[in-house]
């Protein structure tokens, strides 16, 4: 993979602690709304929360939902 530099500085850490934190806000409200998230995990897509389709592409694939709880994260 290729590495880029970084600009002086830039912590990396903190970078990936306001993503992190950006994305569990994120959740979060979808979850507050009643709206469905997609996930990857384990090379496919997972689909978490009570409204979310029984697959990704057509209702007729196997059933990948899981309800939505703060151990999915």
């Amino acid at each position: 993979m290729m590495q880029l530099a970084s600009p002086e500085g830039v912590d990396t850490a903190q970078i990936l602690a306001a993503l992190r934190q950006a994305v569990r806000g994120n959740l979060e409200k979808k979850r507050r709304l009643g709206h469905y998230a997609v996930l990857w995990r384990n090379g496919q897509p997972l689909l978490l929360g009570e409204d979310a389709p029984l697959s990704p592409a057509t209702a007729g694939n196997s059933d990948c939902r899981q309800i939505f709880s703060p151990e999915n994260k």
